[in-house]
C-alpha cells in the first residue's frame, strides 16, 4: 500500500500540525488509505484545503477512485470518518439520528441514537457523503450551516444546537450525468472546493495494481494497464459506458487473475456488470486480442 507520496516538506509540516492527536475514539475509523493520484496536486490541494477548515467536493467519474482518495487523506491526517452513502432514501434520521426507547434502572427513558453527522462534529472528525447528487434536493438543505462558517446544525429531534468540534471536515464526492442524480445547487456546490479526480492511467495505475492487488506476474500487469487505457479511450469516445473503466473493476479483475484465467477474471469483474449485450462484446474482444 502506497504510504510515501514525496509531499513536499511545507504540505508535510502542515499535515503534522493538523493531525489528531492520538486517542481511542473511533480509531476504527481511520481508514487505511493507498489511493495513488494521477497529479500529487490533487493530494496538495486537498490536504492544504482541509487544513484551512475548507470542505472538499471530489468529482469524477465512477471507479476512477475517490472513495480510495477521501480514505487517504483520512489516513495522512489520522483521522477517523463518518459515511454517509446518499440516495432518494436519505432522510434527516439517516443524517441526524434517532429516537429509541432505552431502559434505565428499569425504567423506560427516551434516548436519542447520534447520526453520522452528529457524531463528525461532536467529535471533530471528517465526515464523507458519497454520491451527494443523489440526495432529494429538500434533504441536504438541513445540513447547509454544516457546510458553512457557521459549522452549526439545530438537530431536529432533539432542538439542541450543536457547534463542530476543531477537526471536523466534509468531504463529499459526486459521479455527475448518471439516472437519479440531480444537478447540486449553486448555494450547495458554492459550499465546497472542487478536485476533479480522473482516471488513474499508466505507471500510476501499474503502480497500483502492484500493491493494491495480488497479480505479481509483470507481463500480465502490462496487458492489464494497456486494458484499462483502451477501456478509458472508449468511454471518452462515447463506445462505452463509465462503468466499463471503472478501476475498482478493474482491480479485481486484477486480484482474480491472480488465480484464474484473465479472460475469465474480465468477464466476472467488468463484462457481466455491463447493460448491453454491445458494450460487453467490445469489452470481450478487447480481452481477447490482450489476454
Amino acid at each position: 500500500m502506497i504510504t510515501d507520496y514525496n509531499l513536499p516538506d511545507n504540505i508535510v509540516d502542515i499535515l503534522n500540525a493538523n493531525k489528531r492527536e492520538d486517542d481511542d475514539t473511533f480509531q476504527e475509523l481511520i481508514r487505511q488509505g493507498g489511493y495513488v493520484p494521477p497529479h500529487i496536486n490533487l493530494l496538495i490541494d486537498a490536504i492544504s484545503a482541509l487544513s484551512m477548515g475548507k470542505n472538499i467536493l471530489l468529482k469524477g467519474p465512477t471507479g476512477a477512485g475517490k472513495t480510495k482518495f477521501a480514505e487517504t487523506l483520512s489516513s495522512l491526517f489520522h483521522q477517523p470518518m463518518f459515511s454517509i452513502n446518499c440516495s432518494v432514501d436519505l432522510d434527516a434520521e439517516s443524517l441526524m439520528g434517532f429516537k429509541t426507547l432505552a431502559y434505565q434502572d428499569e425504567k423506560q427513558k427516551i434516548e436519542f441514537v447520534p447520526g453520522p453527522v452528529t457524531s463528525a462534529m461532536n467529535d471533530g472528525t471528517f465526515l464523507y457523503i458519497d454520491e451527494i447528487n443523489m440526495a432529494k434536493p429538500e434533504t441536504l438543505p438541513l445540513i447547509n450551516g454544516v457546510l458553512d462558517y457557521r459549522r452549526t446544525i439545530t438537530n431536529p429531534f432533539t432542538n439542541e444546537i450543536i457547534t463542530a468540534e476543531k477537526g471536523f471536515n466534509v468531504i463529499a464526492a459526486i459521479n455527475e450525468g448518471y439516472v437519479g442524480t440531480v444537478p447540486l445547487n449553486e448555494a450547495l456546490k458554492n459550499r465546497f472546493i472542487v478536485i476533479d479526480v480522473p482516471y488513474i492511467e499508466g505507471e500510476d495505475l501499474k503502480q497500483l495494481i502492484e500493491s493494491n492487488t495480488k497479480l505479481t506476474d509483470k507481463t500480465t500487469i502490462d496487458l492489464f494497464v494497456t486494458l484499462s487505457t483502451d477501456l478509458i479511450r472508449a468511454v471518452y469516445q462515447g463506445k462505452l459506458a463509465e462503468d466499463a473503466a471503472s478501476i475498482r473493476a478493474l482491480l479485481d479483475a486484477c486480484d482474480l487473475s491472480a488465480i484464474i484465467p484473465p479472460k475469465r477474471a474480465i468477464l466476472r469483474s467488468i463484462v457481466d456488470k455491463l447493460d448491453e449485450e454491445r458494450e460487453r462484446e467490445f469489452v470481450k474482444n478487447l480481452a481477447d486480442t490482450l489476454f
